[in-house]
């Protein structure tokens, strides 16, 4: 990931014309519906920017961020009502981070705990550390994946057979890891492509894994150009299918303040049926789009158009066509939106309910006295999640310098 200011920091594309690969549909967006999410729970504690969360199959539920000087975990054991800390080791026991972080859970429950270290001094990330414990968070074991110059933006998933991925990227490509044994050992695997980053990572419901490789790396140290792609494993990581990313998307390389479009993740998901899924935006509009062959054609559909402009969006999936999406909108406000989004068999449109949008309580850094604040991201995605209860939940990152108030806000859908 980056680590200038999320939105000051903005990054813009190169198209990939994918010729008849796509079917886009750029007519109306489909009719919005009203979704409504429950006032926040606010946990004030340390600072968790892009947080992650997970549900475990006991029930409770785990958060994590970034922003300190080490990983830091949370637990809610009452459906996000209360939290509290979860310790993971020590730098000792290799439990070490100070940047991106992402969780996930296996059908056994083996939490799985990935995290990056960035040096501040020379805004490069210097080494990929991962932890897994088999007892709901209790005690932990930790591997050291890399510890290479540029390490930047792992990610974790776990497939149904219980074995664990994780992806990263150092400047040199998306690198490439699976454990067999519940995270004690980790097994390096071939690149998965030679150049691009680690965008996102997504399992599917008979073990196929989608990675999204973009063309900015290494922490925005490294631009690979034409580099756009979603790389598909039907075989378990074993071998790789590459094509183009659907639709059309600009990036820009160096980074400068005026660049027009925020853009770094670009997330991937699978629902049950094993349908999979990506999502963008453009100055133009939301962008969704569906493969029903893992990846070999897409249908598109502009879900929005119109109005501020649209970035950092997010995704998940589950059931049949059944979707949630974040993103944000306006550079200024920082409004930040959140969506149930179902996607029919065959043709017709996704319809889209949306929730009223909200300001998260978050604020750039290095204001000087008298200066008025300025609204942030503080990451570069709004995570969301579906439980098991069937709650649609969202985590956004508090960062208020000035009222020295760091942590998250967990809202839930009503229902």
């Amino acid at each position: 990931m980056r680590h200038a200011s999320p939105i000051a920091v903005l990054l813009v594309c190169t198209a990939l014309n994918a010729c008849n690969r796509f079917a886009e549909q750029p007519s109306a967006p489909p009719p919005a519906t009203s979704l409504t999410l429950s006032a926040p729970v606010d946990h004030v504690d340390k600072m968790a920017r892009e947080a992650m969360l997970v549900e475990h199959p006991d029930g409770a539920l785990f958060v994590t961020g970034y922003g300190g000087p080490a990983p830091v975990l949370w637990k809610s054991t009452d459906g996000g009502a209360t939290w509290a800390s979860v310790p993971v080791g020590t730098p000792a026991d290799g439990a070490v981070g100070n940047s991106d972080v992402d969780l996930a859970v296996a059908p056994d429950g083996t939490l799985y705990f990935v995290a990056m270290t960035f040096d501040r001094t020379t805004y490069e990330g210097t080494q990929i550390a991962i932890g897994s414990s088999r007892d709901a968070g209790t005690t932990w074991s930790w591997t050291n994946l890399s510890k290479s110059r540029y390490d930047d933006r792992p990610w974790v998933e776990v497939t149904p057979d219980g074995v664990a991925h994780a992806i990263w990227n150092d400047g040199g490509g998306v690198a490439y890891a699976v454990s067999r044994d519940r995270g004690l050992t980790w097994t390096e695997q071939p690149r998965i492509h030679p150049q691009g980053g680690s965008s996102h990572l997504a399992v599917g419901p008979a073990g196929e894994i989608a990675v999204r490789i973009t063309p900015v790396s290494a922490s925005a140290n490294v631009h690979h150009a034409g580099v756009d792609l979603v790389a598909v494993s039907v075989d378990g990581g074993a071998s790789w299918t590459k094509a183009p990313a659907p639709g059309a998307r600009e990036w820009t390389f160096p980074f400068t303040e005026n660049d027009p479009m925020p853009r770094w993740v670009e997330p991937v998901a699978w629902d049950a049926a094993g349908a999979l899924y990506t999502m963008w935006t453009t100055p133009d509009g939301l962008w969704l789009a569906r493969s029903q062959d893992r990846g070999a054609n897409w249908k598109s559909w502009r879900l929005a158009e119109g109005g501020d402009l649209r970035y950092f969006p997010y995704l998940v999936a589950r059931g049949n066509g059944e979707l949630a999406a974040s993103w944000y909108s306006s550079l200024d406000r920082v409004d930040a939106h959140v969506a149930r989004i179902h996607v029919p068999d065959g043709d017709g449109a996704p319809l889209m309910s949306e929730a009223p949008p909200f300001q998260v309580d978050a604020w750039r850094f290095g204001a000087k006295p008298g200066e008025t604040p300025k609204r942030d991201t503080a990451g570069e995605y709004l995570p969301i999640a579906f439980l098991r209860d069937g709650r649609l939940v969202v985590l956004s990152t508090i960062q208020n310098p000035e009222a020295k108030r760091f942590g998250f806000s967990f809202r839930a859908t009503v229902r």
